[in-house]
């Protein structure tokens, strides 16, 4: 590189990237690999790319596993590359024009605002993060590799305190373990914003309450879409009447109770003729909302009924006591699949006692949506996209 800074990354910006600091001129450092193809696995090594394929005019390809190509080609011209989360089945790659990338950012320079990153550096989310940081001239702080697994989401919630942060975006999942490792400590934070996972109504009422100054937003957006629509008034789902007319230069529908987008926003190639894209989400209208009921491809068959996971995980989540919980799929040599669930009692909450009332709780729903076995943990392993993995459960 050249060592000019790009247009989007502001003069403030910092990055503090475990125990290394660092501003412009060490990202223009950075060395590059050639080809276009980076494993994203730190935001630096991201944003020295995205400068570096920027200035040479070409093609990136942000790796979220071994950084290899298998066939990819940068094409012409700038721009970058995304893979998927694979969260239920394959990753996807999908290609996007870097403006169409960053459609929604405002860019709006915020004193002393300071970001946790809890995504992945190459996911769609944590690129969102990461380029809002860069253009508001933020301090960005990163634990390369700290989503996966308990101990790191208490390294993270560490992070916050000790950098005073006053903005964390994160999955449900992550808001769930961080709250726990956060315990009583204090957090000056201006937003907080979940994505990537269904907002349920309960965690956002947990996160009202706990920041009552912050701003309580809910994102939806997808590698494939793009970002689509935030949702600002404290409520689960989405109002009913962005049916009739959505906001951002968006539509939207159901269809055979599957949402549907079109946006400007999404990759392209990938709706159809009229430019509508399946988003593959379950939704249900309910009391002048569309709520979110789980994904189409992780429905399972449980003795011929089918069955969202996600959506028997909402009603346990939805009990007192429960501060996490997972539902998943396993093999049965006579239904096909069976339900079982994992459960993070809230602390000072009694096991066997809680047990009584989950089963409770589930009694009214169908046999094949009951789990059949319910365990208890002290976390949820998380994926390193910072969500529940699904795969296998189809």
């Amino acid at each position: 590189m050249t060592g000019r800074r790009p247009a989007w990354i502001h003069p403030a910006f910092r990055l503090i990237e475990g125990e290394d600091r660092i501003g412009w001129p060490e990202l223009a450092g950075l060395a590059v690999p050639a080809g276009g193809v980076v494993q994203a696995d730190r935001p630096s090594r991201v944003l020295a790319a995205l400068a570096a394929a920027e200035e040479a005019d070409r093609g990136l390809l942000l790796a979220r596993g071994a950084a290899d190509p298998d066939g990819w080609q940068p094409g012409q011209g700038f721009s970058v590359t995304l893979e998927s989360s694979g969260t239920t089945g394959a990753p996807k790659r999908l290609c996007h024009d870097f403006d169409r990338l960053r459609g929604r950012l405002r860019g709006v320079a915020e004193e002393g605002a300071r970001w946790l990153l809890t995504y992945d550096p190459g996911a769609f989310a944590g690129l969102q993060v990461m380029l809002t940081a860069a253009a508001a001239g933020a301090l960005l702080i990163a634990l390369p590799g700290a989503v996966s697994g308990g101990g790191g989401i208490a390294g993270l919630a560490e992070a916050a305190r000790r950098h005073a942060v006053t903005h964390v975006s994160g999955t449900p999942s992550f808001w769930r373990a961080f709250l726990m490792a956060l315990g009583d400590a204090e957090l000056p934070l201006r937003t907080v914003t979940l994505g990537g996972e269904a907002a349920d109504q309960p965690l956002l009422d947990r996160l009202a309450e706990r920041f009552p100054g912050a701003r309580l937003r809910h994102i939806y957006a997808s590698t494939e879409a793009g970002a689509l629509f935030a949702v600002a008034d404290g409520r689960a789902g989405f109002p009913a009447a962005w049916l009739d007319e959505a906001p951002d230069g968006l539509a939207l529908r159901i269809a055979d109770g599957v949402l549907e987008v079109r946006s400007p926003r999404a990759a392209p190639g990938i709706a159809d003729a009229e430019g509508w894209l399946s988003t593959g989400d379950l939704v249900e209208r309910q009391d002048g909302r569309v709520l979110f009921a789980g994904r189409l491809d992780g429905l399972v068959n449980v003795g011929g009924v089918k069955v969202s996971p996600e959506a028997v995980e909402s009603r346990l989540l939805a009990v007192g006591g429960v501060a996490d919980a997972a539902v998943s799929a396993v093999p049965s040599p006579i239904t096909g699949h069976l339900l079982t669930a994992t459960i993070v009692p809230a602390p000072g909450v009694d096991g066997e006692s809680l047990r009584t009332v989950l089963r409770a709780a589930t009694a009214d729903l169908p046999p094949a949506a009951r789990p059949r076995a319910l365990t208890f943990a002290d976390h949820i392993p998380l994926s390193p996209a910072g969500k529940k993995s699904r795969k296998g459960a189809a």
